[in-house]
């Protein structure tokens, strides 16, 4: 059973919400970089840079993040469907900058914790700030977003999906019960 809790319309607001809190927050964005995770993180950090640029006309510099290998949940499976792993859109040093990393949905914080291991192949950063889309709660780490799109408590037999243009053609949330 599935029930769209937030529309194409409520999406594209929470995004704009997002990003003026983010240029509230920041005196001057010279020092930031967007770090979207990989799949549909990248596509929100994307939809916050090209809002932030529209609103400040500064460009943001971004880049995508794929943490597959950093994840502690890796399992060794069959050779035919291994994980692949696509690297991060680009290199960029980020020693000494101020982190914006996205995500979709923070659960048990496992993906974070991954992100942030991934984050120090490319320096060390300032200050590191969490969005994220949707928080459906149960933690496993201590981990706990600066920006949040929607906060959804949800039971451990219900599941969030976060549908982008990208990867869906829509943009919406979805609550999904077992």
């Amino acid at each position: 059973m599935e029930k769209i809790i937030v529309d194409e319309n409520q999406f594209l607001r929470t995004i704009s919400r997002i990003s003026h809190e983010i240029i509230e927050k920041h005196q001057t964005l010279d020092n930031l970089v967007i770090v979207g995770i990989k799949r549909r993180g990248a596509e929100i950090a994307e939809l916050i840079r090209q809002k932030i640029m529209v609103l400040t006309q500064v460009d943001v510099p971004s880049f995508d993040l794929d943490i597959t290998f950093y994840r502690d949940d890796l399992s060794l499976i069959e050779e035919e469907m291994s994980p692949i792993y696509k690297g991060a859109s680009m290199q960029m040093n980020i020693q000494n900058k101020e982190i914006i990393l996205v995500d979709d949905v923070l659960f048990t914080g496992r993906t974070i914790r991954a992100a942030l291991d991934a984050l120090t192949d490319f320096g060390r950063a300032s200050r590191i700030e969490l969005v994220i889309f949707v928080d459906r709660g149960h933690r496993e780490l201590p981990i706990r977003a600066d920006y949040v799109g929607k906060n959804v408590p949800t039971s451990r037999n219900e599941s969030i999906q976060v549908r982008t243009k990208q990867f869906d053609q829509c943009y919406e949330v979805a609550l999904l019960s077992k």
